[in-house]
């Protein structure tokens, strides 16, 4: 078994023509299976990560599911760390396909080669290379995942000619399986009391209930936050994926999250880079009830993320007292 911080294009090519499965998490590796091509952590942006096997038949499958759905290969570029799913994925389905090329995280490098293109991002690197230069419109396909994508920064990068596609996945999924509110092809999805159940023989176990909400839109999946955002502040629901989107459109690099309190029961908190409190709320009341608005905003120049790039909720509670 490997263990590496950063894994390459040749150590998944020896992991997929049945060479040692790949460790990709903290720690020493335990014995893994005879199937297991690797172990991945989760991000634990939310909680305590957790490490998921995955076969390298359900790394084929997800690939070949991709490929199908887009009905041409690619060269994928590698511009996330490879230890998190969403980089993994990048260096399976380019070793699968037309090749792999590396670029940094702020996309500086980032130059498409011969052929078809594609490109893994998460919102904040699209906002960051939309302010600058970037040569994301020469890619055939920009994949945005790991977090919500605001509406008005997809308008944006549409506008700039770039071809987004809004993924939805996990690591318990070999990463997106929904694209644009797509299914890939070989995956079920369906509605449990509301929440996200996915299947299909990339899925970890077959299938797997998620801890997000969604509904469908014209035969499209919506995702609309996870179970938990619905939280009651001063005796009355607010559902902070909304809150999000509202603070979101304001300011791309925005975050919301309700912390306990003594008055309010939960209380929810803004994380922005600029304004006061008063601002922000006046701002928002066009869009949202009272009761939804903010009761305490943390400035902050950057969101601390992990290293998948989304929000560190730990590392953002620890600016509530900073």
């Amino acid at each position: 078994m490997l263990r590496m911080p950063e894994v390459t294009p040749d150590d998944v090519a020896t992991m997929l023509d049945g060479g040692p499965g790949l460790w990709l998490a903290p720690g020493h590796a335990p014995p893994l299976g005879d199937d297991i091509g690797a172990v991945l952590e989760t991000s634990g942006s939310t909680g305590v990560p957790k490490h998921i096997p995955l076969t390298r038949e359900q790394l084929h499958t997800a690939a070949a599911a991709t490929t199908e759905h887009f009905g041409w290969s690619a060269t994928w570029h590698l511009a996330l760390p490879s230890h998190y799913v969403a980089g993994f994925m990048v260096l399976v389905r380019g070793v699968l396909g037309d090749g792999v090329r590396r670029a940094s995280p702020d996309l500086a490098d980032l130059a498409p080669g011969p052929g078809r293109n594609v490109v893994s991002i998460v919102p904040t690197q699209l906002v960051r290379a939309l302010d600058g230069r970037t040569r994301l419109a020469e890619f055939d396909a920009v994949l945005v995942g790991g977090a919500p994508l605001a509406d008005d920064v997809r308008s944006r990068a549409e506008r700039a000619g770039i071809r987004v596609v809004e993924t939805y996945g996990m690591s318990e999924t070999c990463g997106g399986v929904v694209y644009d509110g797509v299914p890939l092809p070989g995956v079920d999805v369906r509605l449990v009391d509301g929440r996200i159940k996915l299947a299909g023989p990339m899925v970890s176990g077959g299938r797997f209930l998620t801890a997000d909400r969604g509904e469908w839109r014209d035969g499209r999946l919506t995702v609309l936050g996870r179970v938990d955002d619905v939280v009651i502040t001063g005796g009355l629901k607010a559902d902070l994926a909304v809150v999000r989107r509202a603070a979101q459109a304001l300011d791309p690099d925005s975050w919301v999250l309700a912390v306990d309190d003594d008055e309010w029961g939960r209380r929810i908190v803004l994380f922005a880079g600029s304004g006061t409190l008063d601002a922000w709320r006046e701002r928002l009341a066009a869009t949202l009830p009272r009761h939804a608005l903010p009761r305490q905003l943390v400035v902050a120049d950057r969101l601390p993320r992990t290293a998948g790039g989304k929000p560190d909720r730990e590392s953002l509670i620890g600016l509530l007292g900073t």
